[in-house]
């Protein structure tokens, strides 16, 4: 999209997210009605891991999910032609987002290994022949606002100094900064993985992220006044979105610990430490501006702490599903569990968010 860098430090970061408002109003329907819906989470990844790979900012990955959605909503694709409609979106995607010399190139893309084990290969007429038909599909038009696209200008002023940790002043401002991006980034892959996060605005979702990661971290107010103001969303209008993202964070850090008794024990090495607080979602998501009570300061997380290992993207984790060629969609949905420490999210609403927050240096 052609926005100035670090558009929202300038004086018309105002103006820029009005406009993208105002474009988000107008994104096209998305109905969820793909023959290969089950078949989206895998191609999801296929999108993230070769995004990752050529290092591609989240917009352009996100740009690239999306119009893969889009397109997906509206025809009736087979399995293999998709492999081919996922990378398209992502080089126009990425065309429309990244400077020409980050645009990952055809032969670059034949040489990654999961083209190996998708039995794909591209060529230069394909590739071309399907850019010209999402393009067609779209009329051209690619100024399509998605959730990173607001991400930044919240992050701008997602922490403050007057933020309250368990009660307690921050000494690190900047330290609490950098775990509250690595939060956000986090749920921002989780609105990649499930289609039912197109029901919400993308504006929304942002501030969804945003609003979890300050949950997560235990900062207080939830959802202070200035970002409700920049924003122009109130706690109520996030409760919904929040609540999935939340039960999608519960599910992937229980697997964690799941992952980590299985393993043996590491005496010195900790992956993060909690706070010891345990409460329910119902009690969090309705009370924004909710005051953690007061406690003593605990050890702070690793250096290398990341909230969960769900980001871990690579392409030696990407399989394509092992099927003949006559067999039907519903054989290859039952293999597409393309990592296997992720679990499958049906968002079903739990009313015990029972996770505990990981805690940092004050």
């Amino acid at each position: 999209m052609e926005l100035e860098d670090q558009w929202w430090t300038g004086q018309l970061a105002a103006d820029i997210y009005q406009a993208l408002r105002y474009k988000e109003l107008k994104l096209p329907p998305y109905k969820a009605q793909s023959p290969q819906l089950s078949l989206r989470r895998y191609f999801a990844d296929l999108v993230a891991i070769v995004s990752n790979h050529f290092r591609l900012c989240p917009a352009a990955r996100h740009l690239a999910v999306y119009l893969l959605d889009l397109f997906m909503d509206r025809y009736n694709v087979t399995v293999q032609q998709l492999h081919v409609v996922s990378l398209s979106c992502l080089l126009l995607a990425s065309k429309f987002e990244e400077r020409e010399d980050r645009v990952p190139k055809l032969e670059t893309l034949n040489n990654l290994g999961c083209m190996s084990s998708m039995n794909l290969v591209l060529t230069k007429q394909g590739l071309l022949h399907m850019e010209l038909l999402l393009l067609e599909t779209f009329q051209w038009n690619l100024y399509l606002p998605t959730a990173a696209h607001f991400i930044d200008y919240y992050l701008s002023i997602a922490v403050s100094e007057g933020d309250l940790h368990d009660g307690w002043p921050m000494t690190c401002l900047e330290k609490t900064k950098l775990y509250l991006t690595k939060y956000v980034d986090y749920f921002l892959e989780v609105s990649l993985q499930d289609h039912v996060f197109l029901c919400f605005t993308p504006s929304l979702v942002a501030a969804a992220c945003v609003a979890s990661s300050r949950l997560v971290l235990h900062l207080s107010p939830t959802w202070p006044p200035r970002l409700q103001l920049l924003a122009g969303y109130t706690w109520d209008n996030l409760i919904a979105c929040a609540e999935k993202l939340l039960i999608a964070h519960d599910g992937d850090v229980k697997e964690a610990h799941k992952q980590k008794s299985q393993q043996p024990e590491q005496q010195g090495q900790a992956v993060y430490h909690s706070s010891g607080q345990a409460a329910t979602v119902a009690q969090y998501l309705h009370r924004s501006g909710v005051q953690y009570p007061q406690q003593a300061p605990q050890p702070g997380l690793a250096q290398n702490h990341r909230p969960v290992p769900y980001l871990s993207h690579s392409a030696a984790n990407l399989h394509a599903p092992a099927v003949s060629q006559h067999s039907g969609v519903q054989a290859l949905s039952s293999s597409l569990d393309l990592k296997s420490s992720i679990p499958s999210r049906a968002y079903q609403v739990s009313m015990h968010y029972s996770c505990a927050a990981p805690c940092f240096d004050r």
